[in-house]
């Protein structure tokens, strides 16, 4: 039996807003749907992701800006940085575990000298204060 993650719901206060937000960070809109003024679900998937997002109206309970470190992984951080960037969207770092053999919390500002995988992060925070962390995966010298 396989199970998949397909949609994760992150809780905003405007969802327009937050659309508007996820569009510039590269993320497709899947749906847009609302068949009353209670209820309205808008999917979008980042840039090829098996999983989406679910963001609306009447979805969730959770608390606008409670959803923390979602992983978003990309193979070249600094292109991601440099795209998200001019696409004015605000993001800290580059940091890098270290020291990466004993990691045992500790970073260090800059991309991993090794391009490591798994090792070398930015952050940003959408427009209610849901955070995410960007990853390095599959850097290619």
């Amino acid at each position: 039996m396989e199970y998949t993650i397909e949609v994760i719901t992150i809780p905003v206060t405007d969802v327009d807003r937050a659309k508007d937000f996820y569009t510039k960070v590269g993320f497709s809109v899947d749906v847009d749907y609302a068949p009353t003024s209670q209820f309205r679900v808008v999917q979008l998937t980042p840039p090829g992701s098996a999983c989406s997002i679910q963001i609306g109206v009447g979805i969730t309970d959770a608390e606008p800006g409670s959803s923390h470190s979602c992983y978003l992984v990309v193979n070249d951080l600094r292109q991601a940085q440099t795209e998200l960037e001019a696409a004015g969207i605000a993001v800290s770092g580059p940091e890098h575990k270290a020291p990466l053999d004993t990691w045992a919390g500790g970073f260090e500002p800059g991309i991993d000298p090794d391009r490591t995988d798994y090792a070398s992060f930015l952050r940003m925070v959408d427009p209610d204060g849901n955070t995410w962390l960007i990853q390095e995966r599959g850097h290619h010298r």
